[in-house]
């Protein structure tokens, strides 16, 4: 039997098919939304196409055997997006000795890390990358090639992080942040606080970012008041936009002096992005900025996981959805607040098109077991993730119970019950 032939374009076949399955197309079928409507979500060519009341979407010769993935007793929401990782150092806490730095085991750990991520629900990751001193370019050079490697499974960007940027030794930084901004990092970032002058450091990273049109986002604390308003002034205005994080030490300021602050970077249309499942290396003390005082100023807040399991958290689990889950049983945010921290406004600082579940969307979904968003982030073990319109990473969570009378007289769930010996 001869191979089916490519068909011409024509209205009713718009793609030009032989009315084989696209294999672009997918539809999520009996998915609950967080409004409480249970819907079939149609995707295709990386988007939503529609969006309907289940059973609606089945028909149509132009997506005639469409694969379909059954999200019953799902809740389907926009994917949450890495706002700060540290892929160079990730999952090295158990390896004897010092960290190695050799490409080989940069790009193995740094991979290896976002399909971690990946699992957990994030689509998009920003890495913060050291550069100069002993790893030179090295470092970067192996997690831009993870990048790669990841390429149809998550978008990974990158953030150079030199060291010094004044004085003597800041020369070198300097020429080395250009060369890794040549090689393929796409943020200037690096930790002021960690150089002899702070301010000579943000206006050497703010200098360096416009030549290039580069976003930049900085480790500080945010101790240190006059320091922190000095920057604001010096950042207001800037495109396309600086992010700092994680603040913790606003959260340790009296409340008047941290609420003038909070204006002064909401003004200044700076994001700062927080760490509630710990701190990371290139910030010295661990805590949660104040995320309900920022956004009552105006302040985007967004949140991201820092150090996953290396000396600056061995136990970092990189969950964006622990992270929500923290701003809300800890800090005080609604669940609807905490998921957007993780998701719509983690998105907007790493540059990203906003997701919403409705048809002309990017097609980045988490589907998570559970009928609210509340009892997703408490209990969200059973994932299903959607990249550009296909499923690439899922999760299933199984827990089974022995037979008990008890359990038969009051009704409880039959499903994953068995008996246990």
């Amino acid at each position: 039997m001869p191979d089916s032939q490519p068909q011409p374009p024509s209205p009713s076949n718009p793609s030009g098919s032989s009315g084989q399955p696209d294999p672009a197309a997918l539809l999520l079928c009996g998915a609950r939304l967080t409004d409480g409507r249970t819907v079939d979500v149609r995707l295709g060519g990386g988007r939503i196409e529609a969006v309907g009341t289940t059973g609606s979407l089945t028909a149509g010769p132009a997506r005639k055997g469409a694969a379909r993935v059954d999200l019953g007793g799902y809740l389907l929401l926009a994917a949450p997006a890495e706002a700060h990782a540290h892929s160079d150092t990730a999952l090295s806490a158990e390896q004897p000795g010092p960290v190695s730095y050799a490409p080989e085991d940069v790009q193995r750990r740094a991979t290896e890390a976002a399909l971690l991520q990946l699992g957990h629900g994030a689509t998009a990751l920003r890495a913060h990358v050291r550069v100069g001193d002993v790893q030179g370019l090295g470092s970067l050079g192996a997690v831009l090639q993870a990048r790669r490697s990841l390429r149809g499974l998550a978008e990974l960007t990158t953030v150079a992080m030199p060291r010094l940027l004044t004085g003597v030794a800041g020369a070198d930084g300097l020429a080395m942040l250009r060369d890794a901004l040549k090689m393929g990092a796409s943020v200037v970032g690096g930790c002021p606080d960690l150089d002899p002058d702070p301010t000579g450091y943000v206006e050497a990273v703010l200098e360096v970012a416009s030549e290039h049109g580069c976003p930049v986002d900085l480790h500080t604390d945010a101790a240190d008041p006059a320091r922190l308003s000095r920057f604001a002034a010096m950042a207001g205005g800037l495109r396309p936009g600086v992010t700092i994080g994680p603040c913790a030490g606003l959260a340790r300021l009296n409340t008047e002096a941290a609420s003038r602050l909070a204006d002064q970077l909401a003004a200044a249309g700076v994001t700062v992005v927080c760490l509630p499942q710990g701190g990371c290396g290139g910030a010295d003390r661990r805590g949660t900025a104040p995320v309900r005082l920022l956004r009552a100023a105006g302040v985007r807040v967004a949140a991201g996981s820092g150090a996953l399991r290396d000396a600056s958290n061995p136990v970092g689990r990189g969950d964006p959805l622990e992270a929500a889950y923290l701003l809300s049983s800890a800090h005080g945010l609604r669940p609807e607040d905490a998921y957007d921290a993780v998701s719509a406004s983690a998105r907007a600082v790493l540059g990203l098109p906003e997701v919403r579940v409705e048809a002309g969307f990017p097609a980045e979904l988490l589907a998570v077991r559970g009928d609210h968003l509340s009892g997703a982030l408490s209990l969200a073990y059973s994932r299903i993730v959607v990249h550009r319109g296909r499923v690439v990473a899922r999760t299933s969570a199984v827990r089974e119970y022995c037979s008990s009378a008890a359990a038969a007289e009051l009704g409880l769930p039959r499903q994953g019950r068995k008996e246990l010996s």
